[in-house]
């Protein structure tokens, strides 16, 4: 027996039910790529505020459009485009987050280095970060540090190194010339009478001047021997002073006696006023004056060669004034 054929099923609600699983997997698709793109430009900072900043240069070789400006190695802004002012000079647009600027300041400066090796950097230094803040859209001067282009300068001065060392190594260089006369000075000092050779020359100059050295030390020493030893000048200096003294002694004690003299003179004096007054007054008695005259005379004549003789001695005594005559009044 056959068993009876089964009635086919509707295929509708399977194709329902494979529409909306697709529908459900492309929407997702759909959400998946709408928030990968949505994170990519929150990433980027799309949705930041930013401010504007131009930098001017000559040249924009290895620039691109997104490229990082970093500070301090850290990235505060992209280029956003790249554009030719009317002067012929390269503007280039960046973009700063606004929570990045604060490290943008008036007084701040902009390279862009290439090296060698390596690709273009935008650089942003701040030296003082209490300077006013850069106002957005401001325009500044973008300095180049270009590595390749120094190199013809550096070879160049490379080349005109080598060239001064050459010539300075040269067998008649001054360099040289320098080195043979330090060698022969070096050889002088090293001799036996060291830098006196170095100096003079040779040493027979040396041998001279100390020869020479030698006797002005003896002479030094005769002389502060004639001057300074036992019977020396000094000494002769020492008992002439003591002479000297003696003799003043001397003179002064007769100078004493000279003036005692002069004293006893004058008294005499007196009286032969006296004894002239009364002859004046007795002319009568002229006989006795004459005789009182005659006594005077005689006593004066005595005081007046003992006033020569003890003035020839002061004379001959004195020292110093050989020459001079005491003027008796």
């Amino acid at each position: 027996m056959t068993s009876p054929a089964l009635p086919p099923k509707d295929p509708v609600p399977h194709m329902a039910s494979l529409e909306r699983k697709a529908l459900v997997l492309l929407t997702t698709v759909a959400l998946t790529i709408v928030g990968f793109v949505l994170y990519v430009m929150f990433a980027r900072g799309v949705f930041e505020q930013t401010q504007q900043l131009v930098l001017t240069s000559d040249d924009s070789e290895g620039v691109i459009v997104g490229m990082d400006m970093t500070f301090s190695g850290f990235p505060i802004g992209r280029v956003r485009r790249i554009e030719l002012a009317d002067d012929g000079k390269v503007r280039i647009v960046m973009e700063v987050p606004q929570k990045d600027a604060r490290w943008l300041r008036t007084s701040s400066i902009f390279t862009l280095e290439r090296g060698m090796v390596g690709d273009t950097r935008i650089r942003a230094f701040s030296g003082i970060l209490t300077d006013p803040p850069l106002p957005a859209n401001s325009e500044r001067a973008l300095l180049r540090g270009d590595m390749t282009a120094e190199i013809p300068r550096v070879v160049a001065s490379v080349r005109a190194l080598l060239e001064n060392l050459e010539n300075m190594t040269a067998e008649q260089s001054s360099v040289n010339t320098s080195l043979a006369h330090l060698k022969t000075v070096t050889e002088r000092l090293t001799s036996r009478y060291g830098m006196l050779t170095g100096v003079l020359g040779s040493e027979d100059n040396a041998k001279k001047v100390i020869a020479t050295l030698d006797n002005s030390n003896a002479l030094l020493k005769n002389a502060d021997q004639r001057v300074f030893g036992t019977g020396g000048v000094a000494d002769d200096t020492q008992a002439t002073l003591k002479i000297t003294q003696a003799t003043l002694s001397s003179s002064q004690a007769a100078i004493a006696q000279l003036t005692a003299l002069l004293t006893d003179t004058r008294n005499t004096l007196t009286k032969v006023d006296a004894v002239l007054g009364e002859a004046q007054a007795v002319g009568a008695n002229v006989r006795t004056v004459s005789a009182d005259l005659g006594i005077l005379r005689t006593e004066v004549e005595a005081n007046l060669r003992r006033i020569s003789q003890l003035t020839d001695e002061i004379n001959r005594k004195w020292p110093f004034a050989r020459d001079t005559e005491i003027k008796l009044p």
